[in-house]
Formats: structure tokens, C-alpha cells, sequence
């Protein structure tokens, strides 16, 4: 799919990505959006890198935009994932208990 070099110099392929996710839309009556970006036009999809480190990429229907990507810790891909409804990972799931109530 794409590459990307993040802030640390590592290049990430999402065709090597272990998991990916695609947030959830909600639909407000006339347009879905983003549940995260609160955008009909930007988008964020999560994943997980070969090497288990996770990594959200950013995308917009915007013309003339660029697609970019930054590495998220533990904890914000956790929030990502439970926000939009996704099942954990194993991995996470310890620290789901910490951000839910």
C-alpha cells in the first residue's frame, strides 16, 4: 500500500503491518465522519508494525494533501482502538482497564 519515514528514520510499509484497523464513521444525517478527526474529509487508520509498535497514518480526501504517518505509544493506540469499537489486542487488553469506566 505506502511507505513512511517516521520522525525516528524508520521507514514503515503497511503491506508488512501485523494488524490494521479503519476507524469508524458515524453517519450525521447527511455524511459519514470520522469518529476521531470529527471530519467527513480526514481519516486515521491504526497499525501495528512487524516489530509490534503501532503507528496511526493520516489521511484526507482533500486535493493536494499527503498521506503522513506517526508512531503512537501503547496507550493512544489502546484509546484509538476502543473509541472505534475494535476488539483488542492481547496485548492491550491489560490496560484497557485504565481507560475505560
Amino acid at each position: 500500500m505506502a511507505r513512511y519515514r517516521m520522525s525516528d528514520g524508520v521507514v514503515v510499509d503497511t503491506d508488512k503491518a501485523t494488524r490494521a484497523w479503519e476507524e469508524a464513521r458515524d453517519w450525521n444525517g447527511q455524511n459519514w465522519i470520522s469518529r476521531n478527526t470529527r471530519s467527513q474529509w480526514t481519516h486515521e487508520t491504526l497499525y501495528r508494525s512487524r516489530k509490534g509498535r503501532y503507528y496511526l497514518v493520516y489521511s484526507s480526501q482533500w486535493q493536494g494533501s499527503t498521506p503522513s504517518a506517526e508512531w503512537v505509544s501503547e496507550k493512544e493506540a489502546l484509546k484509538w482502538l476502543i473509541l472505534n469499537d475494535k476488539d483488542l489486542p492481547a496485548e492491550l487488553e491489560a490496560l484497557a482497564e485504565q481507560f475505560t469506566e
